[in-house]
């Protein structure tokens, strides 16, 4: 005797049509499942999370704060913020005192699953600016590749092979660096915000002084007066102010010293389309070490 659905093609056909369906809705479902949220609280790990993440399916990454925001000193959170915390599964924040607002964030949203790109990293002076070292920017993205790799251990894999890919990178770019900074003789600088121990600690440079401690902060007379001083006594070549933080202090030292002013970029604004912005740290870097070696060689 024939099987029963050769005997009747009828129902082969409904059964035919019935997995179909069933196999399409189960696809249906699991490619419309959420997708894991992972939120950066600013620019600097935003780009870091970009490049951890890469094209890894079914994870969203974006940045809380506008990416011309800079700094978080001081950040009071927005409703705006409190409500993309609400829907997100995952927060990348710098830590150290960065963001000193983590708590509360934690408080209004419990479910959120906080990696702190700093943990385990040794401050220097509890400056929280670890990033703007190429090395701690190195040390800084392997954290966040193993938390993202903790939380959500499917795509551990693919975490681990973009961050390792972006490191490589990082690693070139360090390399070339000091290959271009170490011969340098002149290494007295002047900055205008407190962001760049790290980076004067890797690349040998001295920082005698540091004009505006926080952004929007003007020094007083004195202060200034002092910083005169302090580039006469050294005879410092070479100030840096930023581009985030313009400054009238800048434009008086200069011209009561004749050192002209540079521009060194701490990393913390730039393109906010993910394409642009996966490329942004490593430009600025670049930008910066061009930007020394023009101050110091002409020096």
């Amino acid at each position: 005797m024939r099987p029963f659905q050769t005997r009747f093609p009828f129902f082969r056909r409904i059964a035919h049509t019935a997995f179909l369906l069933v196999a399409l809705g189960m696809a249906g479902l699991a490619f419309g499942a959420e997708p894991l949220r992972v939120v950066a609280s600013f620019y600097p790990m935003y780009v870091m999370a970009l490049n951890v993440v890469g094209d890894t399916p079914g994870v969203q990454v974006e940045c809380m704060t506008e990416s011309v925001t800079g700094c978080l000193h001081d950040y009071q959170l927005t409703p705006s913020n409190l409500k993309t915390l609400a829907s997100a599964d995952v927060f990348i924040a710098n830590g150290a005192g960065m963001e000193t607002f983590i708590e509360k964030a934690v408080k209004q949203a419990p479910h959120l699953k906080v990696i702190e790109a700093s943990k385990g990293i040794k401050l220097v002076g509890g400056n929280p600016h670890i990033w703007v070292s190429i090395r701690g920017a190195m040390q800084e993205t392997q954290n966040i590749a193993q938390g993202l790799a903790a939380i959500d251990p499917a795509h551990a894999s693919s975490y681990e092979a973009n961050a390792a890919r972006y490191l490589a990178r990082l690693e070139v770019l360090r390399r070339e660096m000091h290959a271009a900074l170490d011969a340098l003789k002149q290494r007295e600088i002047i900055t205008f915000h407190e962001a760049f121990p790290y980076f004067a600690d890797e690349f040998h440079l001295k920082i005698v002084g540091v004009v505006e401690r926080e952004p929007g902060s003007e020094p007083s007379a004195g202060e200034l007066a002092h910083t005169i001083q302090l580039v006469r006594k050294n005879k410092v070549k070479a100030l840096f102010a930023e581009p985030q933080y313009p400054s009238k202090s800048a434009e008086i030292i200069r011209r009561e010293t004749g050192v002209p002013v540079s521009i060194l970029d701490p990393a913390v604004t730039g393109p906010k389309e993910p394409a642009k912005a996966r490329d942004s740290y490593i430009k600025a870097m670049e930008a910066n070490r061009e930007a020394i070696l023009k101050a110091l060689r002409e020096s």
